[in-house]
């Protein structure tokens, strides 16, 4: 029995000697920490999303942004947002932005728009309590593998944003990327927007590269710049117009990610790998 007493008190002398001298532990550390800290939050937020909308609700996304918005402390990190007047458009509007890890989901809540929800992978509903939290906040689930699937449920998705005046936040590049640029889009993000006759409004997150490292293993604090640009205007449009359309946003958004983030390794100097 003495021997488990000891075994916490060892776990706290160790845990922040190895913080400060294993950068591997440190990123294991967070990861772990991350992950499981949003497991509890979800549960939380699970009967409390009940409780307010009585199941699944757009609504209920005011609730998980307002519990989700401390994390970036708790793994020393700090957003810049430049460019907020773009986002006070009225009426249903299609957000598009990069996509580098699971942190951008402590971007996306940072400026999350009322009655704004996401298109996310369908795997992520068995992802457990954050999966049914997922659900309860109106996140619209798609089959990436299943072609037919993803264009019937964008299709749905562009009536629903019209008949419920919804926005829905979409991830263009279809998977993460940390390769210091960005992916080509994917088409669905546009079709939605030119089916539904809404604006795209570009959000930029400024690349991770100078706090996380995920081959290196690394995971600081550090700075995330967010620059939400101009919208983007699609009344009008047809379908024969959405391959321009999508180039057209791809431009703008890899300028100011290659911008924003270059600002930051200037201020910062080079990330020692």
């Amino acid at each position: 029995m003495d021997v488990l007493w000891m075994i916490p008190l060892l776990l706290l002398m160790i845990i922040p000697l190895l913080m400060c001298t294993s950068s591997t532990f440190v990123f294991y550390f967070k990861k772990f920490f991350y992950v499981a800290w949003m497991m509890v939050l979800a549960l939380v937020g699970i009967p409390l999303c009940i409780l307010k909308s009585g199941g699944r609700d757009i609504e209920n996304m005011r609730i998980i942004r307002f519990m989700v918005r401390h994390v970036k402390y708790l793994l020393g990190l700090r957003f810049e947002v430049s460019g907020w007047e773009h986002l006070q458009t009225e009426g249903p509007y299609v957000v598009i932005s990069n996509h580098q890890s699971s942190l951008d989901v402590l971007g996306l809540m940072e400026i999350l728009p009322d009655r704004c929800t996401t298109i996310a992978k369908k795997e992520l509903i068995y992802a457990g309590t954050v999966g049914l939290i997922c659900w309860l906040g109106g996140i619209v689930f798609i089959n990436r593998k299943k072609t037919s699937d993803a264009k019937s449920v964008m299709a749905d998705a562009a009536k629903t944003m019209l008949d419920d005046q919804i926005r829905l936040w979409v991830f263009p590049e279809g998977t993460r990327n940390q390769n210091g640029d960005l992916l080509p889009f994917k088409k669905g993000a546009f079709h939605l927007a030119v089916q539904a006759q809404v604006p795209i409004i570009p959000v930029v997150f400024s690349s991770y590269s100078n706090f996380y490292l995920r081959k290196e293993k690394q995971f600081k604090s550090g700075i995330i710049r967010l620059k939400i640009l101009p919208k983007i205007e699609t009344k009008g449009m047809t379908s024969d117009d959405v391959s321009s359309l999508s180039d057209k946003s791809f431009d703008l958004m890899r300028a100011a990610f290659l911008d924003i983030s270059d600002s930051i390794t200037r201020s910062n100097g080079p990330v020692r790998h």
